[in-house]
């Protein structure tokens, strides 16, 4: 019965969100490197995971903490990558780069300082998961519940 539930989420997902693509934008990493959004995160059928998230943003922070404990023995059944996007504004943006690095976090973190990605995707409230796949978004996740990532897990298996 769970799985029949997850299969119809994950198609409805996936044709609410299969024509939609990433934005043809230009990011900064926490090291200072430019990424493209289509040209960098463009692997073939490898899953991206982009996590909107601020320092400010309780929630998002136990939901980065949640993955990162997890990522690892999801990695062993799924190819996926999960993708720390930053929008912290200007004022708080230097608070990135202490938070990651005392919380451990081994994502690549983008910094979404103007928020033009997340104006690009009309994302009104983070967190904000996207999940991407062959350039493609295949699902969104808005808000964070303690046990969500094992529904996301789930979703992540079935592609």
């Amino acid at each position: 019965m769970m799985n029949k539930f997850y299969l119809l989420l994950l198609l409805t997902t996936i044709s609410s969100f299969s024509q939609k693509k990433l934005p043809d934008l230009s990011l900064n990493t926490l090291e200072g490197k430019t990424v493209s959004l289509n040209a960098d995160f463009s692997e073939k059928d490898k899953i991206y995971i982009f996590s909107f998230w601020a320092t400010w943003c309780a929630p998002c922070i136990n939901e980065l903490d949640e993955m990162n404990d997890l990522q690892a023995d999801w990695k062993k059944v799924v190819n996926f990558e999960i993708i720390a996007v930053a929008t912290d504004d200007s004022k708080t943006q230097k608070r990135v780069k202490p938070l990651v690095n005392g919380k451990g976090w081994t994502y690549k973190v983008l910094l979404d300082t103007n928020q033009d990605f997340k104006r690009s995707l009309s994302i009104a409230n983070i967190p904000y998961i996207v999940v991407v796949k062959n350039n493609k978004i295949v699902h969104i996740q808005n808000g964070y519940v303690p046990g969500s990532e094992a529904d996301l897990f789930e979703i992540l298996k079935a592609l």
